[in-house]
């Protein structure tokens, strides 16, 4: 797994998305963006090598927390991580793929959860 290409490839996928995002965030929004889907990807790749779908739902949780406390719905979060299972999804399987499509599965239905309780 290439985690610059992917995180390129996921930020630019939410842009097409939704456009509006830059007019709202500018470039450093979508700097701030790319970052993050680095972040995610190197959360998976940690849950991956720990054999723990655990690891990345908590992080999916905390960072929700922060998120939606600045602001931020779940549902960009949810989006986010879908993007990434798509992208995932386009390449060669694995067994590495098919274990983080599991875990980012798992981490979208624990947030939709989250989302469905009003919390966000």
């Amino acid at each position: 797994m290439n985690i610059e290409e992917l995180a390129d490839r996921a930020t630019e996928k939410i842009y097409e998305a939704e456009p509006s995002l830059l007019i709202r965030f500018g470039e450093r929004g979508k700097e701030k963006c790319l970052e993050d889907n680095h972040h995610h990807l190197k959360q998976l790749q940690t849950a991956y090598e720990l054999n723990e779908s655990s690891f990345f739902i908590e992080y999916a949780l905390w960072l929700n927390g922060i998120l939606t406390r600045h602001g931020m719905k779940t549902k960009h979060l949810i989006d986010n991580f879908e993007i990434i299972r798509d992208l995932l999804a386009t390449g060669r399987e694995t067994e590495q793929t098919s274990r983080m499509d599991h875990y980012l599965t798992r981490a979208i239905t624990v947030l939709k959860g989250e989302s469905a309780k009003g919390e966000v």
